[in-house]
């Protein structure tokens, strides 16, 4: 099976000691999002887990631990954005999220950290000419410590419409996107860095742009050594290409404050979870009630010599 840990929340920020905990366990328990009270019990063994993959725009407080997870195939995705924190709150400074990203990359490789540039919209402060300056400084400072960035242009969600009230934003029309996806390209590619999309419907080839997948059957296939099958997930959003993933988290439980983020959309309850997290329980956010009806999830086997007939 493949983790997703997380699209929902930040857990290498703010949940790295429970995950390791989990790890240490060998399961953990996920609460249905839909309804609370079904919980999933999901096995943390290595002979299990084809492959983890980390979601995060702060992963300094789990670098610490990455020696437990030896057993285990993985890679990250670090968003790493020019906003300031009137758009995202409570984020380490520019600086320091680059030598994070650095340290990270000489942890683990920079086949393992994918760089997200995501999403792109507009303000007065952030406009072409300056999500131009700021996408090749940024390109500049990671060259050789990573062979891939994924962007993608905001989608508002009615969830992050509230949390975005306040800002004065637009999201770049087509001409501006393939503006900026040209020149991306171009600047990517002159640091040895592959550029690809995230649920994009534009064919841009002609740019040198793949539409890539975040859950990446190819990346995990060549981590593990395995020639694995993943079918597409069919739970994610329109132009999603990412292959079967089970996500761990849990929705409202980041503290980052991004105003556009759609896994959080009540600020005030996010911070009510995040106090309520126990590093050692089963679940990342609250307590069993008792009430719950909890099922194993069974593995698949994505090996494609399991779909041989002979």
């Amino acid at each position: 099976m493949i983790i997703s840990a997380s699209r929902r929340t930040d857990i290498p920020a703010f949940y790295s000691d429970w995950f390791i905990n989990r790890v240490r366990t060998g399961y953990l328990f996920v609460r249905n999002p839909m309804n609370s009270s079904q919980i999933t019990k999901i096995s943390l063994s290595p002979e299990m887990v084809d492959c983890i993959v980390f979601w995060t725009k702060n992963p300094l407080p789990i670098i610490k631990s990455l020696n437990i997870l030896d057993k285990f195939q993985y890679y990250f995705h670090f968003t790493l954005t020019p906003y300031d924190s009137s758009i995202e709150m409570n984020l380490p400074s520019k600086i320091e999220l680059i030598d994070t990203f650095r340290r990270l990359s000489d942890t683990i490789g920079p086949s393992r950290i994918i760089w997200r540039y995501d999403p792109v919209f507009f303000t007065y402060r952030y406009n072409l000419s300056s999500h131009l300056n700021f996408y090749e400084t940024i390109t500049k400072k990671l060259e050789g410590y990573t062979k891939r960035c994924m962007y993608s242009f905001l989608t508002v969600y009615r969830k992050c419409e509230k949390n975005m009230k306040g800002i004065d934003f637009s999201v770049p029309d087509k001409k501006d996107s393939l503006i900026l996806s040209e020149s991306f390209s171009s600047i990517a590619s002159s640091s040895g860095i592959e550029l690809q999309t995230c649920a994009v419907e534009d064919d841009l080839s002609c740019y040198g742009i793949k539409k890539g997948k975040c859950i990446d059957d190819s990346l995990i296939s060549e981590l593990t050594g395995k020639n694995l099958f993943i079918p597409e997930d069919r739970n994610q959003r329109k132009y999603c290409q990412c292959a079967e993933s089970i996500d761990i988290g849990a929705y409202n439980t980041c503290t980052h404050r991004c105003v556009y983020c759609y896994a959080n959309y009540d600020h005030e309850l996010a911070i009510k979870n995040f106090e309520r997290h126990n590093p050692g329980s089963d679940l990342l956010s609250g307590t069993l009630n008792g009430s719950e009806t909890i099922r194993e999830k069974k593995n698949k086997n994505y090996s494609a010599e399991q779909l041989k007939l002979f």
